[in-house]
């Protein structure tokens, strides 16, 4: 089992949709040498420098957490169902209660969608809110997505402008 990065006052929570056999068997989130999360993060402005998974408690320190809507362990986010990103959706809306951080980023539209029951859902900032935190729908960073280094890192650094023009 992989843990939540979790505490009150973070930034942002990023949502993986479930861990990929890398990092079910290194215990750390996108753990696998083709994800792209760690690098897109650090060139969007989230992290001063690169992280390496086992690093991933330092996100902390930059007031960003990870979670994930599903914890069954997968070779491709696509072997998850319905059913399970929907109850994900439920457990997450708990979690992002009890912590509130000033947003949630859910990477990837497909599971957004199925997790909370959206249709037609368009990138970035949604008009859900789970009490004052903002959500945000992100492309997955796994090197399964086509989406160029240049389009993620925009995408999150949009995000990232955000919270900053707010002063967080």
């Amino acid at each position: 089992m992989i843990n939540d990065i979790l505490e009150p006052g973070l930034r942002v929570v990023f949502c993986g949709i479930n861990p990929g056999k890398s990092s079910a068997h290194t215990g750390f989130h996108f753990a696998h040498p083709g994800n792209r999360f760690w690098k897109v993060i650090h060139l969007a402005g989230f992290t001063e420098r690169q992280l390496k998974p086992e690093e991933e408690r330092h996100l902390l320190d930059t007031r960003c957490g990870i979670t994930k809507l599903v914890e069954r362990p997968t070779v491709q986010a696509n072997e998850v169902d319905v059913r399970e990103l929907h109850e994900g959706g439920r457990n997450l809306i708990k979690k992002i209660e009890d912590f509130q951080p000033d947003a949630l980023a859910v990477l990837g539209k497909k599971a957004y969608e199925q997790a909370f029951s959206q249709r037609g859902v368009k990138w970035g900032k949604q008009k859900l809110k789970i009490g004052e935190t903002e959500v945000w729908v992100l492309p997955n960073p796994s090197g399964l997505n086509r989406a160029s280094l240049d389009k993620l890192v925009e995408a999150y650094r949009e995000l990232d402008e955000a919270l900053l023009a707010r002063g967080r």
